[in-house]
């Protein structure tokens, strides 16, 4: 294995022991992926982010053929979805953190823009969040709504279901789902209490 491959997979392996012991990854929920020599690498079905190890990912080759390890987990095709949609991304994170998943149970009016930019750092590390309507998870109709209404975001959280969003490399996926996740903590706390963001406090 040549040492790029591996650190890869050492990032991937702690980012999902650090979620995991945090509580942003729980029981067998979350998956995440990296592209490295033109295959998507994504965790296996069932997989744990507690206790990864090599062997708990499969090897995709980009025309989604399932080439080596472990079974994909069902929601690949929202990876490729993102891979598609940008190629600086180069790996992508989904997980059912608890504020983002229940800042995604809301009702929100614009559905490009669900996050209030009460700090500056999510819009620095990702933009806008969009939303993504409810459809069952890892079914064809979830599939199809993420690809009609991905827009030009990066980040998205699927309604009643949880966050997933794609960077340049894995860690800044990890920094930018912390900083997602903060911020809906903060919107949840501040909600009904009309607080001004940032655009509005110029």
């Amino acid at each position: 294995m040549d040492k790029l491959l591996m650190k890869k997979y050492e990032d991937a392996i702690w980012i999902g022991k650090s979620l995991f012991e945090r509580g942003r990854a729980t029981g067998s929920s979350a998956n995440m992926s990296f592209i490295h020599e033109e295959n998507i690498y994504i965790t296996g079905t069932g997989t744990c982010f507690g206790r990864l190890k090599v062997e708990d990912f499969s090897i995709i080759d980009l025309t989604g053929k399932h080439i080596g390890g472990a079974n994909p987990s069902k929601e690949l095709p929202l990876h490729q979805l993102l891979y598609r949609k940008d190629q600086n991304i180069k790996a992508v994170l989904h997980t059912h953190s608890f504020y983002s998943t229940i800042w995604s149970c809301l009702d929100h009016e614009n559905k490009e823009d669900v996050i209030p930019e009460y700090t500056p750092y999510l819009r620095m590390k990702l933009g806008k969040v969009g939303l993504i309507p409810y459809f069952k998870p890892g079914t064809e109709d979830l599939f199809e709504a993420f690809r009609k209404n991905m827009g030009e975001n990066n980040g998205y959280l699927l309604k009643n279901h949880g966050v997933i969003l794609g960077q340049k490399d894995l860690m800044s996926s990890f920094y930018t789902l912390e900083e997602l996740e903060d911020s809906a903590q903060i919107a949840w706390g501040l909600r009904g209490l009309c607080q001004p963001v940032i655009s509005e406090m110029k």
